[in-house]
């Protein structure tokens, strides 16, 4: 992938349409195009802050895309200031790193306390020829939600990550704890108006005076919606713990956050080819959650 640097903005990936099955504007066409754009809202903030060219210049909201055209994703090319806040690197070689994300703290964005941020002195730099200046996310972890993340050294490892994620052949497992007692299985609908998959197994259940049971749950997307672990265990009547968003008010957990986690990763290696397997153990107050409520269950049921 070529650098070009535009109004201190780098190019970090590309888009080239191949064929259009109607007219598109910009602004609608793109949505879900780049990882981090899949809604409407989205797109239009990464217009205003200049992340898209088209054909090489600056991309409008109403531009007609025609077969052919070249969209860019810009990234800024100036280094971040460092927020001092360790980080928990799990693996590190010279084309990226696997880092564990605390609950709480966004992956990256225009803000200072970012996981990007506090990367930024903790990621020993590449030493390829396409060696990123700082390390970059290849996916995202919503905010409240915990676990592994992959950040890119370079340019090359950024690109060929991007599109194994794209193409389904990253493997995701997560951990949660949701309300009441789910079944094993496949479930499958819609996000957004585009068909979400993902599998669940029941692993532990313990009983709760508030909710009546609480299950620890392992989790596998099989597809890449925004928040779709969220949406999906809401859809059966399940939802995670913690989930102010999606989940049911009555039941959640004050000033516990939300007990979902990416707990594995598993991957052959871009550049080499090796096979990546990567595994975090579920946090503590997983099993501190279950326990309490089993000891406050028993002492009433």
């Amino acid at each position: 992938m070529r650098i070009s640097y535009l109004a201190e903005m780098v190019v970090l990936k590309t888009h080239i349409i191949k064929e259009l099955e109607h007219e598109f504007r910009f602004v609608d066409y793109v949505i879900g195009v780049f990882e981090g754009f899949e809604t409407r809202n989205a797109v239009k903030t990464g217009i205003k802050k200049n992340r898209f060219r088209i054909n090489g210049e600056k991309a409008e909201t109403g531009f007609w895309m025609r077969e052919g055209d070249c969209i860019e994703l810009m990234e800024r090319s100036e280094k971040p200031k460092a927020y001092n806040k360790e980080i928990e690197i799990v693996y590190e070689d010279d084309f990226f790193a696997i880092v564990n994300k605390p609950a709480g703290l966004v992956v990256s964005g225009n803000q200072f306390k970012t996981v990007e941020n506090c990367l930024v002195d903790q990621i020993q730099g590449s030493t390829a020829s396409d060696a990123l200046e700082w390390a970059l996310p290849v996916h995202r972890l919503d905010a409240p939600t915990s676990g592994l993340v992959i950040f890119a050294k370079t340019i090359t490892a950024r690109r060929l990550l991007g599109s194994m994620f794209e193409e389904k052949v990253i493997a995701k497992q997560y951990h949660a704890i949701v309300h009441g007692i789910p079944k094993d299985g496949t479930i499958q609908s819609s996000i957004d108006g585009k068909e979400a998959i993902s599998t669940l197994k029941a692993l532990h259940s313990a009983p709760s005076l508030k909710n009546d049971h609480l299950t620890l749950v392992q989790l596998e997307p099989k597809s890449g919606r925004t928040h779709q672990l969220r949406i999906h265990c809401q859809s059966i009547g399940n939802s995670i713990v913690g989930d102010q968003k999606y989940g049911d008010e009555q039941g959640t957990f004050r000033n516990k956050g939300l007990f979902l986690v990416a707990t594995q990763l598993k991957f052959n290696h871009p550049i080499s080819g090796q096979a990546i397997s990567v595994e975090i153990p579920i946090p503590h107050k997983f099993e501190s959650l279950l326990n309490r409520e089993t000891k406050r269950a028993s002492r009433y049921l």
